[in-house]
């Protein structure tokens, strides 16, 4: 689950992470109100979404004066913003971030993922702040420095330190820089993030260092420890069909291909992307239904994966270990009747009670195209797709 930046400053405030003083806005009178409160006559405006280099779209204006503000804030809310991960729809921004003006001597970037392959977090950071991590590490992948630490009890204060030296920050600086990163490294772990990044963290001319920028991504498996962040979901930034498969544990995320995929298990359904691909196909999605799928949760997928207008066929692909091969079979077959499929159908079935499945399939009276394998499954979707011109 993403979050907002002032929601992710919120988090991160917890755990000691200094940040700039701010108020979250909806309206334009909301903006004006947070300008006042906050004081002074410079100020940020920073539109909320669920995307980076919202700067370079726009989204992002230093305000000097009321008056500034006030074009600011009412330009930004409301428009359709536009960054490189946004994609070319952009977003509808809702909310702005009014936040206190920092005068900046120096931007350093610092984030925080789990390295699968260590089998720890590492902290990656470098003296080149303000940008996009990936650019750095195509240019100049020696300035990010790594640093793995132990899930149990974080990131050791020699640790933070001794990063803090490596990125340059003069000895009055290092225990602030160190602290920032410790209590980054805590919020990390503490509260299950997947990603948590300070980009720019900066370095003020009035000596002060703090998170200008903050990103937290949670683990949804985890969330249920943590019912307060629930709160912090914002559905306007998710896809709906994605909203919609949350609400039946299906596990979904739309792509922009053409073929609607329905598969039971992450590897499997990892799989069936690659070999769609492989045969020169483009997946439209991946759906995974879960091991213990009912004829209920079926229906409700392909209806998901057919409220996508780009869909022009549907390759089924299931192994029935758990899940039994003719309860999918009656699934699809209610599905594809409730709601009157029009698209064509490639079905795949191995395992548990194949042949009742597959008895299912060719009894319905449907147009649905059985296959042999998954090769074999995955050319004839991409073939179904190419007869219909639509390729």
């Amino acid at each position: 689950m993403k979050i907002h930046e002032f929601q992710a400053k919120e988090v991160l405030s917890r755990f000691g992470v200094p940040v700039p003083r701010g108020k979250v806005a909806s309206t334009l009178e909301e903006a004006l109100a947070a300008a006042h409160e906050l004081g002074g006559d410079t100020w940020v405006v920073k539109a909320q979404i669920h995307a980076g280099g919202r700067g370079k779209g726009g989204g992002v204006k230093v305000c000097r004066g009321m008056e500034e503000l006030k074009a600011a804030a009412s330009k930004i809310l409301g428009m359709r913003l536009i960054t490189p991960q946004t994609g070319p729809e952009g977003r509808t921004v809702r909310r702005v971030l009014v936040a206190e003006a920092c005068g900046v001597a120096k931007e350093y970037y610092a984030g925080i993922v789990l390295d699968r392959k260590l089998g720890c977090p590492v902290l990656m950071a470098s003296a080149e702040g303000g940008v996009e991590i990936e650019e750095v590490a195509a240019r100049s992948p020696e300035k990010i420095h790594r640093v793995p630490f132990p899930a149990v009890g974080g990131l050791r204060a020699f640790q933070g330190r001794t990063l803090a030296k490596r990125l340059g920050f003069a000895s009055q600086h290092l225990s602030a820089a160190s602290s920032l990163l410790s209590g980054l490294s805590r919020a990390f772990l503490e509260m299950d993030a997947s990603l948590a990044e300070v980009n720019p963290l900066v370095l003020t001319t009035d000596n002060r260092v703090l998170a200008l920028d903050a990103k937290l991504s949670f683990d949804d498996n985890a969330l249920y420890r943590h019912p307060d962040l629930k709160e912090y979901r914002d559905l306007h930034e998710e896809e709906p069909q994605e909203v919609r498969a949350s609400q039946f544990d299906l596990s979904y995320i739309k792509m922009d291909g053409n073929i609607g995929c329905m598969v039971n298990g992450a590897g499997l359904a990892m799989a069936t992307l690659d070999i769609i691909q492989h045969w020169g196909g483009s997946p439209a999605n991946f759906l995974d239904v879960g091991g213990g799928a009912t004829k209920e949760k079926v229906t409700e997928a392909f209806k998901i994966i057919l409220d996508d207008p780009g869909v022009r066929a549907i390759l089924v692909n299931i192994f029935g270990g758990i899940m039994k091969c003719d309860v999918i079979a009656e699934g699809v077959v209610a599905a594809a009747r409730a709601v009157t499929l029009k698209v064509p159908l490639v079905v795949r079935l191995e395992g548990t009670n194949v042949e009742k499945g597959k008895e299912i399939l060719a009894q319905s009276g449907l147009n649905i195209t059985l296959s042999e394998g998954l090769s074999d499954a995955a050319q004839k979707v991409v073939a179904a797709v190419r007869k219909g011109g639509r390729a």
